[in-house]
């Protein structure tokens, strides 16, 4: 006898009147291959003649799936990490995937990354703020990963961007439009975007012939006003700033701008990220570009192709570091002196 309107068709239900065994159904439901088209037929009729829906928990735990991935990141502050979101969003949406969201503050919280495990499907991490061996000691043993701007020995895939070459483009391109005394305002020490980042610099600054200094930021506002008011003062000596970020050195050209220091008459500024800001700013900020979006794009995309292999029985291919790397590109605007004028060098 069917369940009246007023109950819920259950599986054993379906599995009763199709004349097949609940695993049956369950395999019908759960999208398993080697099903017989008759046997298929005849339990998705059932269903519609009872009015069963799958349960979506349910089915999740059956095919050991959350349809969810974890993103870890070091901050949430400013336009970076929104345009990076934002990607990421865009291509989990197009997969039917959710987003479980971590933000880990100069290695607090390490722990939580052990209780992902049974909640998402994978993981995508950035924290190029942390050992990477302290990170892949307290990643999840088996969980597929997908490493963004940090890559840990062995621990997953890995996506990176062409720090090092984005910095020695900037610093040649302010060489070039005659800066001598360049202050490179860093990233925090330890910190792998800004180390490579600077070493890019520092590459550059030798192989053009010009001075560079190095003054250690935190990737905030704050530390290139600090910088600029220095510069402004005559405490520091500089021509050009080239910093790690774009919020740094939007904060250096306010500040400047604000003190009455012509840029780039006095002093040339260039940043990195080309976060949506930078040209929106007067004058429009010369910075070294990453698509911002489509990295995060491309990492959920990585991700979850390596969460097909895992589930297809090819553990290797997800967990081996396969490495992959972001383009960077100079793009010159306003800040800097006109050597490259046609937009991008």
């Amino acid at each position: 006898m069917p369940p009246s309107p007023a109950t819920h068709a259950t599986i054993h239900d379906v599995a009763r009147d199709a004349g097949v065994s609940v695993a049956s159904v369950s395999r019908v439901f759960n999208g398993r291959d080697h099903v017989r088209a008759e046997m298929r037929t005849r339990v998705e009729a059932a269903a519609a003649r009872l009015g069963y829906v799958p349960h979506a928990g349910a089915r999740s735990l059956s095919l050991s799936r959350t349809g969810a991935i974890g993103v870890v990141l070091p901050d949430l502050h400013g336009e970076f990490f929104s345009e990076l979101l934002r990607g990421m969003d865009r291509e989990a949406g197009a997969r039917g995937l959710g987003l479980l969201l971590t933000v880990l503050h100069d290695g607090r919280g390490l722990e939580t990354l052990a209780q992902l495990r049974g909640q998402v499907d994978g993981v995508v991490v950035m924290a190029p703020q942390l050992d990477p061996a302290v990170l892949a000691r307290h990643m999840p043993r088996g969980l597929p990963a997908l490493f963004l701007a940090c890559a840990p020995e062995g621990a997953g895939a890995s996506l990176r961007i062409d720090n090092r070459g984005g910095a020695a483009a900037a610093v040649a391109h302010l060489a070039a439009g005659g800066a001598t005394r360049i202050v490179h305002l860093s990233g925090p020490s330890g910190n792998l975007d800004a180390d490579e980042r600077r070493a890019g610099a520092e590459q550059a600054a030798r192989a053009a012939g010009v001075a560079l200094s190095i003054v250690e930021g935190d990737f905030r506002e704050g530390s290139g006003a600090i910088v600029a008011e220095c510069i402004a003062s005559g405490t520091l000596e500089a021509d050009a700033i080239f910093a790690a970020n774009d919020m740094m050195a939007i904060g250096a050209l306010m500040t400047l701008k604000r003190r009455g220091v012509s840029v780039p008459g006095q002093v040339a500024v260039a940043g990195f990220d080309d976060i949506p800001l930078a040209r929106l700013v007067s004058p429009a900020l010369t910075s070294v570009a990453i698509d911002i979006a489509a990295m995060g794009a491309r990492a959920v995309a990585r991700l979850a192709e390596g969460i097909t292999r895992a589930r297809d029985g090819f553990v290797e291919d997800a967990t081996t570091d396969a490495g992959d790397t972001i383009a960077a590109q100079l793009v010159v605007r306003e800040t800097t002196r006109e050597t490259d004028r046609d937009g991008i060098s």
